[in-house]
């Protein structure tokens, strides 16, 4: 089975279609939170991601905008964004992120936003913090989203690895347990503007990264009519 595994996509719809565009066929869709928040299309990608029958997990965004989240730790243009979204998102869109689990077991993996310790909020960005979430982890493996960032922390004979793919880079899963970052659809942060995911086939064990050019200025003329932050849209021209 190919899957097509993707995260952040904070309701950047030019984004998604390019990404699921490039990465089809595929099997299932594996979205890993933050579906909404930042972005302009808040129904328009829960639109898309229903269409494609998505198995996905609930982010701090999601959460926020659904009002379960207390937003005071949020950045002020994070705030912004999600009121904007919260004052404006339809019923259909709002009934499917509330039916959204905050992680989910898919065979060999573990499905969460942060990480399998802390769903909602915790970056999984450095090795002890790896450590912590192999001890808590009840599967051979998990994919994470939250940071934006494509990352793999490998577990092998007690010590971690890190891992950073690139476009094109592959990983063969193997009986080293790993925690798996796809890296940001809708606002990468590592310095390449271009959207970021991944993919799984299942009977090889083979995932790959793939980065996806898509119309930045579409999504940024969007924001700019909205009244969105000036620097949530300027960062998605630079990748940051």
């Amino acid at each position: 089975m190919r899957v097509a595994v993707v995260t952040d996509i904070h309701a950047n719809l030019p984004a998604l279609d390019a990404v699921l565009d490039a990465l089809a066929p595929f099997d299932a869709l594996w979205v890993l939170g933050d579906i909404v928040g930042y972005g302009p299309y808040p129904d328009e990608v829960v639109a898309r991601l229903r269409r494609e029958r998505a198995v996905a997990v609930r982010g701090n965004h999601d959460a926020a905008v659904l009002g379960d989240l207390d937003t005071s730790v949020f950045n002020e243009d994070a705030r912004l964004a999600v009121a904007w979204t919260a004052e404006r998102i339809g019923t259909t869109a709002r009934h499917w992120l509330e039916g959204l689990p905050e992680t989910r077991i898919e065979g060999d993996f573990t499905l969460a936003h942060g990480s399998p310790r802390d769903p909602l909020w915790e970056y999984l960005v450095s090795v002890p913090l790896a450590r912590r979430n192999f001890a808590h982890l009840e599967t051979p493996h998990a994919m994470v989203g939250h940071t934006h960032v494509p990352l793999v922390f490998r577990e092998g004979d007690g010590r971690i690895e890190t891992i950073a793919p690139s476009d094109g880079s592959t990983l063969t899963l193997d009986e080293r347990r790993c925690l798996v970052n796809p890296g940001g659809v809708g606002q990468p942060r590592d310095g390449d503007p271009r959207a970021c995911a991944m993919t799984l086939d299942t009977e090889t064990g083979v995932l790959e990264w793939h980065r996806i050019p898509y119309p930045i200025e579409r999504i940024q003329q969007r924001m700019r009519r909205q009244g969105l932050p000036p620097r949530l849209i300027e960062r998605l021209s630079y990748g940051l």
